[in-house]
């Protein structure tokens, strides 16, 4: 099962996050779906702010353009990349996969 998939608004992306990482990056992307390093701790957002930060720069959008739509106080995150389509995000995820 893809972790990306189109919507109206854009391309949604379901992902596990890793806070407190060394730096931010694409841990994996295959069969067990995508797994996000964040260099932020999970502590006053600043884990939210770093995915947000982190994918707008991956994915070559303005922060506005990224939002986290479910998932806000858990390791299980639903992102929309508005504005983008499902195939582009894919090809970015994987091209910056490990």
């Amino acid at each position: 099962m893809s972790p990306v998939s189109q919507s109206a608004n854009g391309a949604v992306v379901t992902c596990k996050i890793v806070p407190s990482a060394s730096k931010s990056e694409i841990a994996e992307m295959g069969e067990g779906g995508l797994r996000v390093r964040i260099a932020a701790p999970p502590v006053d957002g600043k884990a939210n702010k770093e995915l947000t930060r982190f994918f707008s720069k991956l994915f070559g959008v303005s922060k506005s353009a990224v939002q986290i739509i479910k998932g806000e106080s858990n390791k299980n995150k639903t992102v929309l990349i508005a504005g983008l389509g499902a195939d582009e995000a894919t090809r970015i995820l994987k091209s910056g996969a490990k």
